[in-house]
């Protein structure tokens, strides 16, 4: 199952009619402009991973209820089978499979990243967001950026960083990269 940025506004707005809030009101509470909101609610403007956290500690909403559409059930265990995790595409070279999707209540998300390669190599896409990030590079090679320090990791390299630094990845050789993202909340 694949998801969409289309989709993933479809929830927040859901979210914001459930709340019976108006579009400023919900934009004011996220801390972004009325227009750019509007943008996310309709798929047109790729959000990023600090935006859907602050709407899941602003609204109490799980993360993966906002990217997957699923309600977490699991509380003690949960499994996800090879290639069998739910996935959203956030931005078109972006891929995220969740491992977490199904528990309740985690303190991580678990998330295998495929990477597509861009034609302007030196573009990164960068995000913030609150907590600590461990991310483990599982085929390919990628470029990553974190405070403006570019560095490179290889098949089974692997790197812990603050998250709330500026960060960004970029696959390399023109060939996709696959890692292992695990975003730990603070």
């Amino acid at each position: 199952m694949t998801t969409d940025l289309t989709q993933i506004g479809e929830r927040i707005k859901g979210l914001r009619d459930a709340l019976d809030l108006t579009p400023e009101e919900m934009a004011r509470k996220l801390e972004t402009e009325t227009e750019e909101y509007l943008k996310y609610e309709t798929g047109e403007s790729d959000f990023s991973l600090s935006f859907l956290q602050r709407i899941e500690r602003e609204f109490n909403v799980d993360l993966a209820t906002l990217m997957f559409g699923t309600e977490p059930k699991m509380n003690s265990y949960f499994i996800t089978r090879k290639d069998k995790g739910v996935s959203a595409e956030r931005v078109s070279a972006y891929k995220y499979q969740s491992l977490t999707a199904g528990f309740t209540n985690n303190v991580a998300e678990v998330f295998v990243v495929t990477v597509e390669p861009k034609p302007m190599e030196s573009d990164y896409y960068k995000s913030i967001h609150a907590g600590q990030e461990f991310n483990m590079i599982l085929e390919g090679s990628m470029g990553m950026t974190i405070n403006d320090k570019e560095l490179v990791l290889n098949e089974g390299d692997s790197i812990y960083f603050d998250s709330s630094l500026p960060h960004g990845m970029k696959a390399l050789n023109e060939r996709p990269v696959k890692f292992l993202a695990v975003i730990l909340y603070p």
